[in-house]
Protein backbone atom coordinates (compact mmCIF):
# COMPACT_ATOMS: atom_id res chain seq x y z
CA UNK A 1 0.00 0.00 0.00
CA UNK A 2 2.87 2.59 0.94
CA UNK A 3 4.78 1.69 -2.39
CA UNK A 4 1.63 2.12 -4.79
CA UNK A 5 1.25 5.55 -2.39
CA UNK A 6 4.84 6.67 -3.74
CA UNK A 7 3.58 5.85 -7.35
CA UNK A 8 0.64 7.57 -7.34
CA UNK A 9 2.92 10.82 -5.70
CA UNK A 10 5.57 10.21 -8.36
CA UNK A 11 3.12 10.23 -11.23
CA UNK A 12 1.74 13.22 -9.93
CA UNK A 13 4.45 15.77 -10.29
CA UNK A 14 5.23 13.96 -13.66
CA UNK A 15 1.83 15.04 -14.42
CA UNK A 16 2.41 18.69 -12.80
CA UNK A 17 5.54 19.11 -14.87
CA UNK A 18 3.81 17.76 -18.29
CA UNK A 19 1.01 20.67 -17.34
CA UNK A 20 3.69 23.20 -16.45
CA UNK A 21 5.20 23.13 -19.75
CA UNK A 22 1.89 22.86 -21.77
CA UNK A 23 1.08 26.20 -20.39
CA UNK A 24 4.48 27.90 -20.99
CA UNK A 25 3.94 26.89 -24.64
CA UNK A 26 0.51 27.72 -24.68
CA UNK A 27 1.54 31.28 -23.69
CA UNK A 28 4.10 31.44 -26.26
CA UNK A 29 2.39 30.11 -29.22
CA UNK A 30 -1.17 31.81 -28.47
CA UNK A 31 -1.54 34.34 -25.79
CA UNK A 32 1.59 36.83 -26.27
CA UNK A 33 2.03 36.84 -30.21
CA UNK A 34 -1.83 38.28 -30.22
CA UNK A 35 -1.61 41.14 -27.65
CA UNK A 36 -4.53 40.39 -25.18
CA UNK A 37 -4.07 39.45 -21.15
CA UNK A 38 -4.97 36.32 -19.67
CA UNK A 39 -7.03 36.25 -16.40
CA UNK A 40 -5.62 36.58 -12.79
CA UNK A 41 -2.26 37.62 -11.99
CA UNK A 42 -0.55 35.77 -15.13
CA UNK A 43 -2.83 38.44 -16.95
CA UNK A 44 -0.95 41.18 -14.77
CA UNK A 45 2.54 39.48 -15.94
CA UNK A 46 1.56 39.48 -19.17
CA UNK A 47 0.61 43.12 -19.30
CA UNK A 48 3.82 44.28 -17.78
CA UNK A 49 6.11 41.88 -20.31
CA UNK A 50 3.90 43.38 -22.93
CA UNK A 51 4.65 47.31 -21.64
CA UNK A 52 7.97 47.41 -20.17
CA UNK A 53 9.15 44.01 -21.62
CA UNK A 54 10.31 42.10 -18.17
CA UNK A 55 9.39 38.60 -19.11
CA UNK A 56 6.72 36.59 -17.35
CA UNK A 57 8.77 33.80 -16.42
CA UNK A 58 10.36 35.99 -13.72
CA UNK A 59 7.23 38.01 -12.51
CA UNK A 60 5.86 34.01 -12.59
CA UNK A 61 8.61 33.42 -9.85
CA UNK A 62 8.09 36.95 -8.12
CA UNK A 63 4.45 36.45 -7.20
CA UNK A 64 4.40 32.79 -7.28
CA UNK A 65 7.19 31.55 -5.11
CA UNK A 66 6.07 33.62 -2.05
CA UNK A 67 2.97 32.81 -2.20
CA UNK A 68 3.63 29.35 -2.30
CA UNK A 69 6.34 29.32 1.01
CA UNK A 70 3.05 31.32 2.71
CA UNK A 71 0.85 28.48 1.51
CA UNK A 72 3.36 26.06 2.59
CA UNK A 73 2.60 27.29 6.30
CA UNK A 74 -1.07 28.32 6.15
CA UNK A 75 -2.82 25.94 3.75
CA UNK A 76 -1.45 22.62 2.51
CA UNK A 77 2.09 21.44 2.79
CA UNK A 78 1.86 18.90 -0.51
CA UNK A 79 -0.69 21.77 -2.85
CA UNK A 80 2.09 24.44 -2.09
CA UNK A 81 5.00 21.92 -2.66
CA UNK A 82 3.39 20.63 -6.08
CA UNK A 83 1.95 24.45 -7.02
CA UNK A 84 5.68 25.44 -6.32
CA UNK A 85 6.99 22.79 -8.75
CA UNK A 86 4.55 24.04 -11.27
CA UNK A 87 5.65 27.00 -10.89
CA UNK A 88 8.81 26.76 -11.12
CA UNK A 89 8.80 24.65 -14.43
CA UNK A 90 6.37 27.14 -15.84
CA UNK A 91 8.70 30.07 -15.68
CA UNK A 92 11.66 27.69 -16.70
CA UNK A 93 10.46 26.58 -19.66
CA UNK A 94 9.02 29.82 -20.68
CA UNK A 95 12.20 31.68 -19.95
CA UNK A 96 13.59 28.91 -22.17
CA UNK A 97 11.21 29.64 -25.08
CA UNK A 98 11.63 33.12 -24.98
CA UNK A 99 15.47 32.07 -26.40
CA UNK A 100 14.15 30.16 -29.53
CA UNK A 101 12.48 31.33 -32.82
CA UNK A 102 9.45 29.65 -32.51
CA UNK A 103 7.71 32.79 -35.08
CA UNK A 104 6.86 30.09 -37.30
CA UNK A 105 5.14 27.79 -34.94
CA UNK A 106 3.03 30.75 -33.27
CA UNK A 107 -0.57 31.61 -34.31
CA UNK A 108 -0.07 35.57 -34.51
CA UNK A 109 -4.60 36.18 -35.69
CA UNK A 110 -3.50 39.49 -36.55
CA UNK A 111 -7.31 41.52 -37.44
CA UNK A 112 -8.75 38.51 -38.95
CA UNK A 113 -9.80 35.65 -36.88
CA UNK A 114 -8.35 37.10 -33.52
CA UNK A 115 -10.81 34.71 -31.52
CA UNK A 116 -9.42 31.39 -32.35
CA UNK A 117 -6.14 31.58 -30.63
CA UNK A 118 -8.10 33.08 -27.44
CA UNK A 119 -10.87 29.89 -27.31
CA UNK A 120 -7.64 27.47 -28.36
CA UNK A 121 -5.60 29.28 -25.20
CA UNK A 122 -8.49 29.07 -22.91
CA UNK A 123 -9.25 25.42 -23.96
CA UNK A 124 -5.98 24.35 -23.31
CA UNK A 125 -5.62 26.40 -19.79
CA UNK A 126 -8.74 24.81 -18.82
CA UNK A 127 -7.49 21.20 -18.99
CA UNK A 128 -4.27 22.22 -17.74
CA UNK A 129 -5.92 23.49 -14.90
CA UNK A 130 -8.65 20.69 -14.26
CA UNK A 131 -5.80 18.07 -15.15
CA UNK A 132 -3.86 19.99 -11.83
CA UNK A 133 -6.11 20.26 -9.26
CA UNK A 134 -6.95 16.39 -9.56
CA UNK A 135 -3.12 15.99 -8.81
CA UNK A 136 -4.02 18.79 -5.92
CA UNK A 137 -2.20 21.17 -7.02
CA UNK A 138 -2.53 24.85 -8.70
CA UNK A 139 -1.22 26.96 -11.84
CA UNK A 140 -0.41 29.41 -8.90
CA UNK A 141 -1.44 32.93 -8.52
CA UNK A 142 -5.33 33.49 -7.37
CA UNK A 143 -5.42 30.01 -7.17
CA UNK A 144 -2.98 29.56 -3.61
CA UNK A 145 -5.47 33.02 -2.82
CA UNK A 146 -8.69 31.06 -3.55
CA UNK A 147 -7.02 28.15 -1.58
CA UNK A 148 -6.17 30.09 1.60
CA UNK A 149 -9.63 31.91 1.95
CA UNK A 150 -11.40 28.87 1.67
CA UNK A 151 -9.29 27.23 4.52
CA UNK A 152 -9.67 30.33 6.51
CA UNK A 153 -13.11 31.51 5.96
CA UNK A 154 -14.81 28.21 3.59
CA UNK A 155 -18.09 30.81 3.87
CA UNK A 156 -16.55 33.00 1.76
CA UNK A 157 -17.75 33.07 -2.18
CA UNK A 158 -13.99 33.61 -3.82
CA UNK A 159 -16.33 33.65 -6.61
CA UNK A 160 -16.55 37.65 -6.38
CA UNK A 161 -12.70 38.27 -5.84
CA UNK A 162 -11.31 36.12 -8.72
CA UNK A 163 -14.45 37.91 -10.72
CA UNK A 164 -12.93 41.50 -9.26
CA UNK A 165 -9.38 40.33 -10.62
CA UNK A 166 -10.33 39.30 -13.84
CA UNK A 167 -12.81 42.89 -14.05
CA UNK A 168 -9.29 44.65 -13.54
CA UNK A 169 -7.49 42.83 -15.61
CA UNK A 170 -9.74 43.26 -18.66
CA UNK A 171 -10.21 46.77 -17.98
CA UNK A 172 -6.85 47.61 -17.81
CA UNK A 173 -6.00 45.84 -20.95
CA UNK A 174 -8.10 48.33 -22.58
CA UNK A 175 -5.34 50.98 -22.10
CA UNK A 176 -2.16 48.65 -22.38
CA UNK A 177 -2.74 47.47 -25.44
CA UNK A 178 -3.52 50.89 -26.86
CA UNK A 179 -1.86 51.37 -30.42
CA UNK A 180 -0.59 54.80 -30.79
CA UNK A 181 -0.98 56.48 -34.53
CA UNK A 182 -0.55 59.63 -35.39
CA UNK A 183 0.89 60.87 -32.25
CA UNK A 184 -2.35 60.00 -30.35
CA UNK A 185 -3.58 56.81 -28.10
CA UNK A 186 -6.55 54.64 -30.12
CA UNK A 187 -8.30 52.60 -28.07
CA UNK A 188 -10.01 49.49 -28.80
CA UNK A 189 -12.09 46.74 -27.25
CA UNK A 190 -9.78 44.23 -28.92
CA UNK A 191 -8.33 42.92 -25.57
CA UNK A 192 -11.50 43.42 -23.44
CA UNK A 193 -13.45 40.93 -24.94
CA UNK A 194 -10.48 38.16 -25.52
CA UNK A 195 -9.35 38.72 -22.13
CA UNK A 196 -13.79 37.67 -21.15
CA UNK A 197 -13.58 35.15 -23.70
CA UNK A 198 -10.51 33.62 -22.83
CA UNK A 199 -11.87 33.70 -18.51
CA UNK A 200 -14.80 32.16 -20.10
CA UNK A 201 -13.60 29.11 -21.80
CA UNK A 202 -10.91 28.58 -19.04
CA UNK A 203 -13.63 28.51 -16.34
CA UNK A 204 -16.34 26.14 -18.26
CA UNK A 205 -13.14 23.71 -19.46
CA UNK A 206 -11.85 23.68 -15.83
CA UNK A 207 -15.41 23.25 -14.00
CA UNK A 208 -16.00 19.96 -16.82
CA UNK A 209 -12.48 18.41 -16.04
CA UNK A 210 -12.95 18.46 -12.33
CA UNK A 211 -16.72 17.24 -12.46
CA UNK A 212 -18.36 16.81 -16.17
CA UNK A 213 -16.78 13.38 -16.58
CA UNK A 214 -17.83 11.59 -13.47
CA UNK A 215 -21.51 13.18 -13.20
CA UNK A 216 -24.25 10.80 -12.62
CA UNK A 217 -27.97 10.84 -11.65
CA UNK A 218 -29.36 9.27 -8.09
CA UNK A 219 -32.62 7.85 -7.76
CA UNK A 220 -34.54 7.45 -4.64
CA UNK A 221 -37.68 5.25 -4.74
CA UNK A 222 -40.00 4.98 -1.60
CA UNK A 223 -41.74 1.70 -2.69
CA UNK A 224 -43.47 -1.49 -1.71
CA UNK A 225 -41.94 -3.40 -4.27
CA UNK A 226 -38.27 -3.09 -3.62
CA UNK A 227 -37.33 -6.77 -3.77
CA UNK A 228 -38.70 -7.17 -7.68
CA UNK A 229 -37.17 -3.33 -8.38
CA UNK A 230 -33.69 -4.68 -6.90
CA UNK A 231 -34.07 -7.63 -9.09
CA UNK A 232 -34.44 -5.82 -12.27
CA UNK A 233 -31.47 -3.21 -11.45
CA UNK A 234 -29.08 -6.10 -11.03
CA UNK A 235 -30.02 -7.74 -14.33
CA UNK A 236 -31.08 -4.90 -16.70
CA UNK A 237 -28.82 -2.07 -15.53
CA UNK A 238 -25.71 -3.94 -14.41
CA UNK A 239 -25.76 -1.53 -10.85
CA UNK A 240 -26.53 -2.52 -7.25
CA UNK A 241 -28.87 -0.51 -4.87
CA UNK A 242 -28.73 0.79 -0.92
CA UNK A 243 -32.08 -0.64 0.87
CA UNK A 244 -33.32 1.73 3.59
CA UNK A 245 -36.18 1.38 6.09
CA UNK A 246 -39.44 4.20 6.21
CA UNK A 247 -41.91 5.37 7.56
CA UNK A 248 -44.67 7.36 5.79
CA UNK A 249 -45.45 10.45 7.87
CA UNK A 250 -48.95 11.13 6.78
CA UNK A 251 -50.51 7.38 6.23
CA UNK A 252 -47.45 5.88 9.24
CA UNK A 253 -47.15 2.77 6.98
CA UNK A 254 -43.91 1.10 6.39
CA UNK A 255 -42.14 1.12 3.10
CA UNK A 256 -38.77 0.84 1.17
CA UNK A 257 -36.69 2.74 0.22
CA UNK A 258 -34.27 2.47 -2.77
CA UNK A 259 -30.67 4.65 -3.22
CA UNK A 260 -29.72 3.74 -6.86
CA UNK A 261 -26.96 5.99 -8.81
CA UNK A 262 -26.98 5.22 -12.91
CA UNK A 263 -25.05 6.63 -15.41
CA UNK A 264 -26.83 9.51 -18.00
CA UNK A 265 -27.77 7.03 -20.42
CA UNK A 266 -29.26 4.32 -18.05
CA UNK A 267 -32.00 7.13 -16.91
CA UNK A 268 -34.52 5.91 -19.58
CA UNK A 269 -33.96 2.22 -18.69
CA UNK A 270 -34.45 2.92 -14.93
CA UNK A 271 -38.07 4.92 -15.48
CA UNK A 272 -39.30 1.87 -17.24
CA UNK A 273 -38.64 -0.14 -14.35
CA UNK A 274 -40.48 1.53 -11.84
CA UNK A 275 -43.37 1.89 -13.94
CA UNK A 276 -44.00 -1.29 -14.02
CA UNK A 277 -44.45 -1.27 -10.26
CA UNK A 278 -47.65 0.53 -8.23
CA UNK A 279 -47.31 2.42 -5.19
CA UNK A 280 -43.82 3.51 -5.85
CA UNK A 281 -42.48 7.00 -5.31
CA UNK A 282 -39.13 8.54 -6.99
CA UNK A 283 -37.38 11.20 -7.66
CA UNK A 284 -33.62 11.60 -8.94
CA UNK A 285 -30.80 14.01 -8.53
CA UNK A 286 -27.72 15.26 -10.30
CA UNK A 287 -24.11 13.52 -8.72
CA UNK A 288 -21.74 16.03 -9.60
CA UNK A 289 -19.45 13.28 -9.28
CA UNK A 290 -18.95 9.47 -8.58
CA UNK A 291 -15.85 8.29 -6.62
CA UNK A 292 -15.09 4.31 -6.35
CA UNK A 293 -16.13 1.42 -8.24
CA UNK A 294 -18.97 2.55 -9.98
CA UNK A 295 -18.19 2.67 -13.81
CA UNK A 296 -17.08 -0.88 -13.85
CA UNK A 297 -20.78 -2.95 -13.78
CA UNK A 298 -21.61 -5.02 -11.11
Amino acid sequence: MKERSVKIIIVEYIVVVAMATLMAFNYILFIVPNSFAPSGLNGIATMIQYKLGFSIGWMSLLVNVPLCVLAFFLVDKAFSVKTLVFCVVYSGVYLLLQQLDLKRFQYDAGNVDTVLPCVIAGLINGFLIGVCFRCNASSGGTDIVAKFVNRKNPRVNFFWVTFGINAAVAAASFFVYAERVDGAFVYNYRPVVLCMLYCFTTSFVGNFMLKGSKTAYKFVVITKHAPEIEEEIVHKLHRSATLLSGVGAYSNEEKDVLLVVVAKHQIIDFQNIIRQYPDTFSYVETVNETIGNFKRKA
